[in-house]
């Protein structure tokens, strides 16, 4: 019988990630910086597009392709899907994650002269745990985080992390059958654990991003950035 073992190695390699970017003609002092994440199977494309009908016009709108490309469908032709994470190695997808938010920020942040006070992460589905993660983590990042259809980390109680100095925005959904009410109803408690203001919505409807989601991001938005430039 062989006495050979097998190891298992890793190591780190630099990959192209890649993000749309669609900014108004004119910005200034209070135009605000829209960082968006698409859900899984998912692509930059459909998320640009729902962020922009949920924010409207006025804010620079980054929407960031998932790191891993996959066929969601097995049917010849199928159009390429992109994913954020899966469980054989979360920590990678987590740091991965942070890397690729912070380098964004970093680039339109320059360019755009975006302070901290006027970025948003918005995320559908399987980034929002990733984005409180990284608001737990770089507390000086953004501003606010919008959470649509998805999920808070399974380690949020007892991880490492701190304070969230954002306000948190959940929207979830009554019909939602991945994230259902019996879950989400849990989700704004467990958010004030480290985030002092926390707003939630439970609107009517399944896993989709919400249509009637306009009104509610535009009085959150009045609330937590444009009060405050006040």
């Amino acid at each position: 019988m062989s006495s050979e073992t097998v190891e298992r190695r890793s190591f780190e390699a630099k990959i192209d990630c890649r993000y749309l970017l669609q900014a108004p003609a004119h910005t200034d002092d209070r135009t605000l910086l829209a960082l968006a994440l698409h859900g899984y199977g998912s692509t930059p494309e459909v998320m640009l597009r729902l962020t922009r009908t949920m924010f409207g016009p006025g804010p620079i709108v980054a929407s960031l392709q998932a790191p891993s490309a996959f066929y969601p469908s097995n049917l010849a032709g199928s159009p390429v899907g992109y994913s954020w994470a899966t469980s054989a190695d979360t920590q990678s997808a987590v740091r991965l994650h942070h890397q690729m938010l912070l380098q964004v920020i970093g680039e339109l942040s320059e360019r755009f002269h975006v302070g901290p006070e006027r970025r948003i992460v918005v995320g559908f589905s399987q980034p929002v745990g990733l984005n409180y993660r990284f608001a737990a983590t770089h507390p000086d990042a953004v501003r606010g985080v919008i959470g649509v259809c998805g999920g808070v980390p399974k380690n949020w109680e007892d991880g490492d992390y701190g304070k969230v100095s954002a306000a948190l925005l959940h929207i979830a959904r009554r019909e939602d059958e991945i994230f259902p009410p019996a879950v989400t109803a849990k989700y704004a408690e467990r958010l004030r654990l480290r985030a002092k203001d926390v707003e939630f919505h439970l609107l009517e409807g399944g896993h989709k991003f919400p249509s009637k989601g306009g009104p509610i991001v535009e009085r959150w938005i009045e609330r937590v950035v444009r009060r405050v430039e006040v």
